[in-house]
């Protein structure tokens, strides 16, 4: 059973930056491709960003671009989410997710794909 911890949210003010970190257990982490999604209250699980297994590709929402970068590094099992210019619309549990098999390599906005999940981190970015 792969577990996925998310740490490094909170309350930040509007312009301001965080970073998630996800950090995995298992030996196959650098086989998998990873995301992240949100969900606010009331709304449906969105999709954010993913990273190739090799960390070679990475994609985002366009409502993300530009503001936020996912990287990973492999040797410590973990997957990061830097968010800079945040904003009020940005509030929301975020999750990391692994995807449902090894090398997987389409659909990364799809939570559908993905078989694993964190606990979720909350931001919240006032105003």
């Amino acid at each position: 059973q792969v577990q996925l911890v998310e740490s490094g949210g909170g309350l930040v003010q509007a312009g301001g930056s965080l970073r998630l970190s996800c950090a995995a257990s298992g030996r196959t982490f650098s086989s998998y491709a990873m995301g992240w999604f949100r969900q606010a209250p009331g709304k449906e699980r969105e999709f954010v960003a993913a990273i190739t297994w090799s960390g070679d590709n990475t994609y985002y929402a366009d409502s993300v671009k530009g503001r936020f970068t996912i990287s990973r590094d492999n040797a410590k099992n973990t997957v990061y989410l830097q968010m800079d210019r945040l904003k009020t619309e940005d509030t929301a549990v975020y999750y990391c997710a692994k995807k449902i098999s090894p090398y997987y390599r389409t659909n990364y906005d799809d939570f559908k794909t993905y078989a694993d999940w964190g606990q979720g981190t909350q931001v919240t970015v006032s105003s």
